[in-house]
């Protein structure tokens, strides 16, 4: 038994160093924007669009490729994955201009889109039931220690030696990662169940399903109407130098794996109810930023709170959804893990673009409000997949009461 966890711990460790390396190009623009904008001589927000159009390519490649990949061993396929990482950021570390930039980040988007949502399954296959959550927290734990050092470490490289040198460094990190499957991942990974076009269809028709995809875009995406436009708006309005936001990114990277941590925990058993006190807390805190963010000392304490919350509904949204597939589409688990992975980005694309808009119009430091009132409508929608789990509780009870009646005395 000992034997089998250490095998599977390592295979965890072999996925979050994958996660690690693609964590860190998903969120390096966020660091980079300034330095790429003067580069290319554009402005800002359209240097955004790194950020906007990576998060589309996810949205719309991990359920598609997916699916056509489902009879790939899963090793091969962790393999290819990190091949085409590797292509896409040596492309962008060599682009001369921002539409090869753009495609290159697309092209490094199809491999994070076809990862993350067969690792997710991978990791909660690995342990038993009850530990899925925390299961799938290591594996995104190379998501968040990404954002923790790989991010801040490239906006740094990016600061001194140029944007482009930070996308090298990545390339590199994902030879390593490459190596790390190679190594650390078994080769009897079971195959992905090929799905069938009526069980992909059940997904997408479920109102249940529906619901906890649209959950997951606005209550992770609404951080980041904020989140990307960090770097001018600590410099703009907090009034940082350009050179402490590697600092402040590193401050925030923390928040961000501490309230990972807490966010798997916490999911484990009753994840929609984490959920709700999760989102509503997070909605609290993008309001009260409005007010803090002009002020050095009290703008970086709420900071830290919008890192800690940031990331911590991550576990949760993943393994609700893992269940609701097990519950309403079986067959279809490894599609349903891959449109919560598109939810996800679709969040980021909708927050990023959202962010730009408000930022061209209003100013930035209402990208703070208009991503509090995001996250906030994910309450509400989150309070609803509350009220429908405990009636299927309710259901679930009665039907196995009447099933086992308790006898009467005679």
């Amino acid at each position: 038994m000992n034997l089998e966890r250490k095998r599977s711990t390592l295979a965890l460790l072999a996925l979050a160093v994958s996660a690690f390396a693609i964590g860190t190009t998903e969120f390096i623009s966020v660091g980079l924007l300034p330095l790429i904008a003067d580069d290319f001589h554009i402005s800002v927000t359209t240097s955004g669009l790194t950020v906007t159009l990576y998060a589309l390519g996810v949205t719309f490649g991990a359920p598609v490729l997916t699916s056509l990949t489902s009879g790939v061993s899963r090793k091969t396929l962790l393999l290819w994955i990190m091949i085409v990482f590797i292509a896409g950021n040596s492309l962008a570390a060599g682009a001369g201009s921002i539409g090869v930039l753009l495609i290159a980040r697309v092209i490094s988007a199809l491999a994070h889109g076809v990862f993350m949502s067969i690792g997710s399954t991978i990791a909660a296959d690995l342990v038993p039931e009850d530990r899925r959550a925390s299961a799938i927290a290591i594996m995104f734990s190379g998501l968040t220690v990404a954002t923790v050092t790989g991010v801040p470490l490239g906006t740094l490289i990016g600061q001194h030696w140029g944007w482009r040198t930070a996308f090298l460094a990545i390339a590199v990190i994902g030879v390593l990662a490459f190596i790390a499957n190679l190594i650390l991942v078994s080769g009897n990974l079971r195959k992905g169940t090929p799905t069938q076009f009526r069980d992909q269809l059940n997904l997408i028709t479920n109102g249940r399903l529906l619901l906890a995809f649209v959950i997951t875009a606005l209550g992770y995406g609404g951080t980041f109407v904020v989140f990307t436009y960090l770097s001018p708006l600590l410099h703009e309005i907090t009034g940082f130098k350009k050179e402490t936001a590697a600092v402040i990114l590193l401050i925030y990277g923390i928040a961000i794996a501490i309230g990972n941590v807490i966010g798997g925990k916490a999911a484990n058993r009753k994840p929609v109810r984490a959920l709700f006190y999760m989102f509503a807390i997070q909605s609290l805190v993008l309001f009260i930023l409005a007010f803090t963010i002009p002020y050095k000392t009290a703008g970086l304490i709420t900071l830290f709170l919008m890192g800690l919350f940031a990331f911590m509904n991550v576990p949760g949204l993943q393994i609700y959804v893992v269940m609701l597939a097990e519950r309403f589409a079986p067959k279809a688990k490894d599609v349903a893990s891959a449109l919560n992975i598109a939810a996800f980005n679709a969040g980021i694309a909708i927050g990023a673009y959202l962010g730009g808009i408000v930022t061209d119009h209003i100013g930035l430091i209402h990208t703070t409000w208009v991503g509090a009132i995001m996250v906030l409508s994910a309450v509400f929608l989150t309070a609803r997949a509350r009220t429908l789990e405990k009636r299927d509780a309710t259901v679930a009870s009665t039907e196995t009461g009447s099933m086992n009646p308790i006898p009467q005395k005679g």
